[in-house]
């Protein structure tokens, strides 16, 4: 690790600490040339995750499209921004854990219609809406009936 004080690729390391509940390490490091002391994060890196999209196109998994998505189904509803961070986190360790390459986007979007029925049922009906391609009321309502059962 080169200090960013001397660039001198010479160091020791003072303290290391888990951070990320254990995915990942915090060093406290000390330059030999300069005795300037920075701090180290390190983590794993995840494998590429590919989206596989109904139309057969793939793309990047992007936490924070997960996150936009169960938010805008939130809005203005009494859910707090740590709710959905959590929610978010829990789906994303969940199709990490279950897939190694590539998820279909409706594994996602079911995941995420799993989770806002448990905790607030306007956003799950909001976002079953746009998931799902409701085109009138009837939809709705028949997807309301559904979620009363």
């Amino acid at each position: 690790m080169r200090c960013p004080k001397c660039g001198c690729s010479d160091d020791k390391v003072i303290d290391s600490r888990s951070v990320k509940d254990g995915y990942g390490v915090r060093r406290r490091r000390e330059c030999i040339q300069c005795n300037y002391r920075f701090t180290t994060l390190e983590s794993v890196s995840p494998e590429e995750l590919k989206v596989i999209k109904l139309d057969g196109t793939r793309e990047e998994f992007d936490l924070a499209k997960l996150r936009r998505g169960i938010d805008r189904a939130c809005y203005k509803r009494n859910v707090s921004s740590a709710e959905i961070d959590r929610m978010a986190g829990e789906i994303s360790s969940s199709i990490q854990q279950d897939f190694d390459k590539e998820v279909p986007s409706a594994e996602i979007g079911s995941r995420v219609m799993t989770a806002l029925r448990k905790v607030d049922e306007v956003a799950f009906v909001r976002f079953a809406s746009v998931y799902r391609k409701f085109t009138d009321a009837a939809d709705f309502i028949q997807e309301i009936k559904e979620l009363k059962k």
